[in-house]
């Protein structure tokens, strides 16, 4: 029996999407694959085992196809973190800064209590933006953010070390450098 490929190996690179100059890291081939998709679940759930995690949060939309299933491993609920609009109860929405321009993020008001032990799950760490809105909607609805999980980190635009700076624990399965 052979070993396992590494996580990024799995992992396509385009380039010139969505701009020129941008090297587009495609997990879409990790989850197409069974092994790599398997692989990575299990590398994202096992650091949480019997930390009581109460929920997963999945930012839209990559991060539900890892939130779901790494909430079934922890036997925690999965809450969505959704982009404005997608949500058809009373939500709280948080807004944060993209290349070009702003978006913003919501997620519904009832969907942890006070308290509760959150991991915060997404695909692709780059600038961080998208997950600090992520933990500031959870951390205003009372959550306790266990830490921030991820299958790529992109070191060079800074989100880890953002992250890191609000006090988060921030774990990658992979990294490649550059943009």
């Amino acid at each position: 029996m052979h070993a396992p490929n590494p996580i990024e190996a799995y992992i396509r690179t385009i380039p010139d999407f969505p701009h020129e100059g941008i090297l587009f890291r495609d997990v879409t081939t990790l989850f197409a694959d069974p092994e790599g998709l398997r692989l990575s679940i299990e590398q994202l759930t096992e650091p949480y085992r019997g930390r009581g995690i109460d929920k997963v949060a999945g930012i839209e939309a990559r991060g539900f196809i890892l939130g779901g299933a790494i909430a079934q491993g922890l036997g925690a609920g999965f809450v969505p973190i959704r982009k404005a609009g997608k949500l058809p109860g009373a939500t709280i929405q948080e807004s944060y800064t993209l290349e070009y321009g702003e978006a913003v993020v919501e997620v519904h008001d009832d969907a942890l209590q006070p308290g509760e032990t959150v991991l915060l799950v997404d695909d692709l760490l780059a600038t961080g933006g998208t997950a600090e809105a992520g933990i500031k909607l959870l951390e205003r609805l009372g959550a306790k953010i266990a830490a921030c999980a991820f299958v790529v980190d992109l070191p060079d635009l800074g989100g880890g070390a953002k992250l890191r700076e609000m006090g988060m624990e921030v774990q990658t399965l992979c990294a490649f450098e550059g943009l």
